[in-house]
């Protein structure tokens, strides 16, 4: 058996072991996941190794952390392609997860255009070089076409709305939403945690709202044809985007604050605001923001609480946690006296708040959560009750129709 196989083995029987399905649960679920388009509303995607001896060379080098910061995204994004291995292992992830597409970050946490542009640039590349096995949709359709030829694709979205910071109109600091939409990304985050010119995060403590920009900004999203993305938006902004907006907009990754009282999630004002809009609030399994167990019957609550508030129309999953190679370990710990650096400016994690509590570190309740699980996530909607035709529009159904409505004629 290869490491990457044990891996996702152990990951299968630690979710097993929390579902404890029985044989015909387990049986529908896998087999209804099989014949169901499963199309992830929010993924980081699957993250390469770095190379450890070219990373350690250029901290050697005394290269800055700018430099060493996009080296390291460089090859945690496209060295997939790098060898037959790590192509292999790539490919069995992908395989074993079921899913046909991901919503997939591919732009920089914030708005400078420049820093969105890396990861667009990695990903076009490693679409690139594996085109045979996994590419990127431009539209819905290119999405059921994967489906229906056995391939995988990736919907590309950033993680903010780029925009110069030059001010001078209102016309001319909306010019690259629609530049980025013709290079294929189809959402966009208003905010990232912290306060923007658009409006407020979601770890702001004033909670203000969307801007008078922001209002512009919407407009030109619905306009363009990009999603409205709120997952990272403060809930009064969340209110108001849904209220402006002409067009459904989404919670591409969140969990619900009526389970878990987290910034990151969304109370049920918000949910139906959303799901009034037409949109869909995308389940994470991010155990920080789900609380309880910090495992995987943790997200299967905060996906029946969903159901239950906005109706199984209007439910996604959006897991927010990569798959990681299993040569990432071997590799980091090649890389030695590289410099602590500070918070990333996007973070804003109130004091006492941490990503992760100690408890949710054990290994066996991250693994029941893994990636590679989402055929098991399926097992337990089934388990849980939920129709078949419900289960098949949260697996992929539901953000399909939303991705459909934004584009309009041209989807």
């Amino acid at each position: 058996m290869n490491p990457w196989e044990e891996g996702i083995e152990q990951a299968r029987d630690a979710a097993l072991a929390v579902l404890q399905p029985s044989e015909a649960h387990l049986e529908h679920g896998l087999a209804l996941h099989r014949d169901a388009l499963v199309c992830e509303s929010y993924s980081l995607g699957l993250q390469a190794p770095i190379d450890g001896e070219a990373m350690a060379r250029a901290v050697e080098s005394g290269a800055s952390e700018v430099e060493l910061q996009y080296l390291s995204e460089q090859m945690r994004m496209t060295r997939w392609a790098a060898d037959d291995e790590l192509r292999a292992e790539y490919l069995a992830a992908w395989e074993a997860s079921g899913v046909t597409c991901s919503f997939q970050n591919t732009g920089e946490e914030g708005n400078d255009p420049m820093r969105m542009l890396g990861r667009l640039a990695h990903y076009t590349h490693l679409t690139d070089r594996l085109r045979d096995h996994v590419a990127r949709a431009a539209f819905p359709g290119d999405i059921a076409a994967a489906k229906a030829a056995g391939r995988r694709c990736i919907y590309q979205t950033c993680n903010g709305v780029p925009l110069p910071g030059e001010q001078a109109t209102v016309e001319q600091e909306l010019r690259f939403i629609s530049q980025f939409f013709e290079l294929g990304c189809r959402m966009m985050h208003l905010t990232y945690n912290r306060r923007n010119p658009i409006g407020d995060g979601c770890a702001e403590p004033a909670n203000a709202g969307l801007s008078d920009f922001g209002h512009a900004v919407i407009a030109e999203m619905n306009r363009v044809g990009v999603i409205v993305d709120v997952a990272h938006t403060g809930w009064r902004t969340c209110l108001e985007a849904a209220e402006v907006s002409a067009k459904p907009i989404v919670s591409s990754h969140s969990a619900c604050a009526a389970l878990n009282h987290h910034h990151r999630c969304k109370p049920d004002e918000v949910m139906r605001a959303i799901a009034d809009k037409g949109g869909t609030l995308g389940i994470t399994n991010v155990p920080a923001f789900l609380g309880g167990s910090g495992c995987v019957d943790a997200l299967l609550d905060h996906v029946d609480h969903a159901v239950k508030v906005v109706g199984a129309d209007h439910v996604t999953i959006g897991t927010d946690r990569a798959y990681v190679s299993c040569r990432t370990r071997e590799e980091n710990a090649k890389v030695r006296g590289r410099r602590g650096v500070r918070r990333r400016w996007e973070a804003l994690w109130p004091a006492g708040d941490p990503v992760q509590r100690p408890e949710w570190r054990q290994e066996r309740m991250v693994q029941s959560m893994a990636w590679t699980n989402f055929p098991l996530f399926t097992v337990g909607l089934v388990q849980r009750g939920h129709s078949d035709d419900d289960i098949r529009g949260i697996l992929g159904g539901n953000i399909l129709r939303v991705a459909r409505e934004v584009l309009g004629q041209i989807a």
